[in-house]
């Protein structure tokens, strides 16, 4: 089924739009608080389409992360009775809850970590405030964990070029159920572990 083809190509497309650049910081700031789509879903095809600003699309990605890190960090810190019934609904309780639990122990590092991996980084910003951790800390950590993460791909595919696109757009069905199939996966394990 070629359902990531489709996407892919949609993905490129956008990302020729002239008001892309305000997509690409308007996905950064809400997946850091609530939203689940990552924005290097949009950020390499941008890359792709304008490989001579990738530090600037990166920079943007980065910064709009960052506050939108602040966003989640401002959610918890404020808000989190209002927010955890959401929180449960949408099946992160247990991911907050290991987060908070790593969160006192690692603090800083915690945030960083989470902001450079694929581990739900809103999780950590709303964690980081419902346990009030220094805000400065936090938002340098999240600079340097997001702004690695955003630099890497946009660098990678800068870098790639013409040969990456290709590799993308031939295995982009593939690698897009593979990462269904491991998403699935560690929803079943975190549901029963």
């Amino acid at each position: 089924m070629k359902l990531f083809s489709a996407l892919y190509e949609r993905a490129l497309r956008w990302s020729r739009h002239p008001h892309a650049d305000y997509y690409l910081g308007a996905l950064a700031v809400a997946e850091s608080s609530f939203f689940p789509i990552p924005p290097d879903v949009m950020l390499a095809p941008m890359t792709l389409a304008r490989p001579t600003h990738w530090w600037r699309l990166a920079a943007l990605t980065t910064a709009a992360s960052v506050i939108g890190g602040a966003l989640g960090y401002l959610i918890g810190y404020f808000a989190l009775d209002s927010v955890m019934p959401w929180v449960e609904r949408a099946g992160y309780l247990a991911a907050y809850e290991r987060a908070s639990a790593v969160f006192l122990e690692w603090g800083f590092w915690a945030v960083l970590i989470a902001g450079f991996s694929p581990i739900p980084y809103k999780v950590f910003t709303i964690s980081a405030g419902a346990l009030s951790m220094a805000f400065p800390g936090f938002i340098l950590a999240s600079a340097i964990g997001r702004g690695g993460r955003f630099f890497l791909v946009a660098g990678l595919i800068r870098l790639g070029g013409e040969r990456m696109e290709g590799r993308i757009r031939r295995h982009v069905d593939t690698l897009g159920w593979l990462t269904v199939l491991i998403i699935v996966a560690l929803v079943v394990w975190q549901r029963w572990a």
